[in-house]
């Protein structure tokens, strides 16, 4: 229902959207991810007709977004990060399925932030289009509404193409059935939830904290297999967090160290591996090591966020 082929954005300053490929199938929610100037803004605004693409092409339910523009737009339906509304109308359609029976009667200026954030997804679900671009359709909730709007969303992805682009990632694990992360203008992971956290796995993780003020950033990053270390020291403790080369259990060496140094060891775990490590992993562009490279193989690439916003188009 969303195919997207070789897509690329270019702006005068810069690339926003670079070759990107994915597709989204009927059936199917998608979760879009990446830090802000990745690229989902950009591509999302390609999908929905608001900028045209450098090159390559974009379809939705099977209409070119250029070429049949007009088709492409009314298959879907969008829900913008920024909810468009117009203050003086009243709500009134979709109201059962999007929790509004309680404000039917009252103009959109009158709203709370989280009540003009399902009206507007109301309006995106009013022609009941097939394909549906959702821009952090949960900001502004409360919590009893964030999960009856995600149990919404569920319910719609079941016969519907479902875009959904967020920041919340415990979002992605509760609604999508496949994510894509996108950094820099290209796709750089692909798969389930579960598929890059075990991925990522393989590079552990160990957390330990130690009783006192210590400077243990050093030593710990001399260890063979580490890769990266954060310190920080809070309440009368020191917490470090080492991330371990492929195969890597360092706990026994960070053991043997403190014992060599007198440092007391209050806490030493392997870590389970979040859908945030991965996020982070990928998108921290010091160290963007070989689990990138293995992280995105069945990829099909994405796009863009603000970069955008610096040349109306």
């Amino acid at each position: 229902m969303i195919e997207v082929e070789n897509l690329t954005k270019r702006f005068p300053t810069q690339v926003a959207v670079s070759d990107v490929s994915f597709s989204v199938r009927e059936g199917e929610i998608v979760g879009f991810l990446g830090p802000n100037g990745a690229g989902k803004t950009t591509a999302m605004r390609i999908l929905t007709g608001f900028l045209p693409p450098t090159s390559g092409t974009a379809r939705v339910a099977g209409y070119d977004v250029v070429t049949r523009s007009e088709q492409a737009r009314a298959s879907l339906g969008y829900l913008p990060e920024t909810a468009a509304l117009y203050p003086e109308m009243r709500v009134r359609e979709s109201i059962d399925s999007c929790l509004l029976e309680e404000v039917a009667d009252r103009k959109v200026e009158n709203l709370s932030k989280g009540f003009r954030q399902r009206t507007a997804l109301a309006g995106a679900l009013v022609h009941q289009p097939p394909v549906l671009i959702l821009d952090e359709p949960t900001v502004g909730l409360d919590p009893m509404q964030v999960i009856k709007i995600r149990e919404m969303i569920r319910l719609l992805g079941r016969e519907r193409a479902v875009l959904l682009s967020t920041h919340i990632l415990p979002e992605v694990d509760a609604v999508c059935d496949r994510v894509l992360i996108i950094d820099r203008g290209s796709i750089v992971a692909e798969g389930t939830a579960a598929e890059l956290r075990s991925r990522l796995a393989a590079s552990p993780i160990v957390r330990a904290s130690f009783a006192g003020q210590i400077e243990a950033r050093e030593p710990l990053a001399g260890l063979p297999g580490v890769t990266a270390v954060s310190e920080e020291s809070a309440d009368g403790e020191t917490r470090v967090r080492l991330e371990c080369a492929t195969g890597a259990d360092l706990r026994e060496d960070v053991f043997r160290t403190a014992v060599e140094r007198g440092w007391v060891l209050r806490e030493l775990v392997l870590e389970a591996v979040s859908l945030e490590d991965v996020f982070v992993r990928l998108t921290r562009h010091e160290e963007i090591a070989p689990e990138a490279a293995a992280l995105s193989q069945p990829a099909e690439p994405a796009a863009d966020e603000d970069a955008s916003k610096e040349i109306p188009s």
